[in-house]
């Protein structure tokens, strides 16, 4: 029996590709304690994501370039990071929206480096751990009392409606990490966490309201808002998230949700 061969593959197309420059915050601390900018000139397909950049650089240029990515398809929120000055997912913006591609070329570099406000591990990725536990702090389950039931807590479609848009939230710290008052002090739940406390205090089948607005009535909580809607506009799902901070406060002068 004759040994099957692979036909040979046509050559890719390359004439839709440009050149673009990523420049990249970079910080390692096995190597170095300050962080530095790295350019990367790429051919690519201005249709592409800024993460297909990454992926690019990290396979086929530098192996140590590290991120967090991983569904791809701005689901998971994995791979949040500062791009031209503005927190977004490196999965939902293309290349050719920011880089300003003229005959080929890119006249404006994508900028790339780590969310602010949070630790840098490495290179684009921070530390996790305090926005988690802020979230953690806010008691993210439904609380109910009496015996378990023997089918579904049934809710109406208007109640539903009522906490819908914070239902959205993917925990991708956008939000919080854009915030200038988590940046002055890490100490303030950010608006992550009150975006999720907003999805249990408004849900008619939960019962913990009273206890999730105490927590957030601490000096960390709702009242450092300063209403400056940066967190409204990173938030990659279209959370109206300033909103739902004034409504938890609200809820705390009434106490009534």
């Amino acid at each position: 029996m004759a040994t099957p061969t692979l036909e040979k593959q046509p050559a890719a197309d390359t004439g839709h590709l440009v050149t673009v420059t990523f420049r990249i915050r970079r910080f390692d601390p096995e190597r170095s304690a300050d962080a530095y900018w790295q350019d990367f000139e790429l051919r690519i397909d201005p249709k592409e994501r800024v993460l297909d950049g990454l992926h690019q650089i990290k396979w086929e240029h530098d192996g140590s370039l590290t991120f967090r990515r991983s569904c791809a398809h701005g689901i998971c929120g994995s791979d949040a990071m500062r791009i031209n000055g503005k927190n977004r997912l490196a999965c939902k913006v293309l290349i050719k929206d920011i880089a300003d591609v003229k005959d080929g070329v890119g006249t404006k570099p994508v900028v790339i480096e780590a969310m602010k406000g949070m630790t840098v591990l490495k290179d684009l990725i921070v530390d996790m751990d305090p926005f988690f536990q802020a979230y953690r702090d806010m008691m993210p389950f439904l609380i109910t009392s009496g015996n378990e039931p023997t089918r579904e807590r049934r809710q109406s479609p208007r109640d539903r409606e009522r906490f819908d848009d914070t239902t959205k939230c993917i925990l991708c710290a956008a939000c919080t990490s854009s915030c200038p008052v988590f940046w002055n002090d890490g100490q303030y739940f950010g608006p992550a966490a009150i975006v999720n406390a907003h999805r249990f205090i408004f849900d008619s089948r939960d019962e913990g309201g009273e206890q999730r607005l105490e927590i957030l009535n601490d000096r960390d909580g709702v009242w450092r808002c300063r209403t400056i809607f940066n967190c409204t506009d990173a938030c990659p799902r279209g959370i109206q998230v300033t909103k739902a901070i004034q409504e938890v406060k609200q809820a705390l002068i009434t106490r009534r949700f």
